[in-house]
């Protein structure tokens, strides 16, 4: 893939290379934490479907220019999880892969949540939680005011929208007639601190969102027909209803034990017999996909639409 390629919303990518691409994400969040010492499991696996479907097939991107202005813009509103979106962003070109061997260590651009002044492809920082749709909604409103057609995607926990300032944001979106923001939930049912229809009811979230004045879009959030289908449908940017995905997902999906302890997984290590364990069950699957065992590499499939 030539440095100054543009990533074109819509690029091709089957639903079972999205799948793996998904796994991918798994295996190297897995590696990423051995490597720190401690990180957040079942939080990514929730989200890796989303971001695999966001940065592999939906966001239009320049990699070689992470600050071009027509780039679709992603805010990463719960930033716990950027362990699993480094390897994307390298995978991509956005900075060399041996950037990810600094995971974990002082100093390092990749931290446990992004920083945008110090890895490139992050368009907005993350730390505590509940900030980043404020911040998307003022992107969209500055697209507006340039006459720029990008959209700003922010994906949030279900966790997150426990914040007020999220719901304030919500109600700008829509006075603002802000049609080019989309605001995905990784809705997976729990928050760090335990379920989350038990420290607050959220629910029902696309209900909510509507009264809002959200389209609302609620979908299995590790489908990877229905996510391709659900981004290329998306309403034109000029609209003027601001879109709201809830997206249906598990906390730790992809490992069985995990899934069944979603909340023993939201910070820990894997011991070696857990690692070996987790490595494999994840390999099984991806050798088991249409398509054989080497997949194309993400940044084949996303050049392929660019000759």
């Amino acid at each position: 893939m030539p440095d100054d390629i543009t990533l074109e919303r819509g690029r091709p990518l089957t639903d079972a290379e999205l799948s793996r691409r998904a796994d991918w994400i798994r295996l190297q969040t897995i590696d990423l934490i051995a490597q720190a010492g401690l990180g957040h499991y079942s939080s990514t696996f929730s989200s890796a479907e989303l971001v695999a479907a966001l940065y592999y097939h939906a966001l239009r991107l320049r990699p070689s220019e992470p600050d071009w202005p027509d780039r679709d813009r992603f805010l990463l509103g719960k930033g716990h999880v950027a362990t699993g979106l480094w390897p994307v962003l390298a995978d991509l070109g956005f900075y060399p892969r041996d950037w990810l061997m600094q995971f974990g260590k002082v100093g390092s651009p990749l931290n446990d949540h992004p920083n945008m002044k110090l890895a490139r492809g992050v368009d907005f920082s993350s730390g505590s939680l509940g900030h980043n749709l404020s911040v998307g909604a003022g992107m969209a409103i500055a697209a507006r005011l340039t006459g720029r057609d990008y959209r700003t995607f922010v994906l949030t926990g279900d966790g997150e929208l426990q914040e007020g300032q999220v719901w304030e944001a919500a109600m700008a979106a829509s006075h603002y007639k802000l049609g080019n923001l989309v605001a995905i939930v990784d809705a997976n049912g729990f928050s760090g601190a335990g379920p989350t229809s038990q420290a607050m009811n959220i629910e029902p979230l696309g209900r909510r969102f509507e009264a809002f004045g959200w389209t609302v879009r609620e979908i299995d959030g590790h489908d990877a027909t229905v996510l391709k289908k659900t981004f290329d449908e998306l309403p034109d940017p000029a609209s003027p209803e601001p879109v709201a995905v809830i997206a249906r997902t598990r906390k730790g999906h992809g490992v069985e034990f995990m899934e069944k302890q979603p909340q023993a997984w939201h910070l820990g290590l894997l011991n070696e017999e857990q690692y070996k364990d987790v490595v494999a069950e994840i390999s099984a699957r991806m050798q088991l996909s249409p398509g054989g065992t080497t997949p194309r590499t993400p940044r084949e499939v996303a050049g392929e639409s660019n000759g």
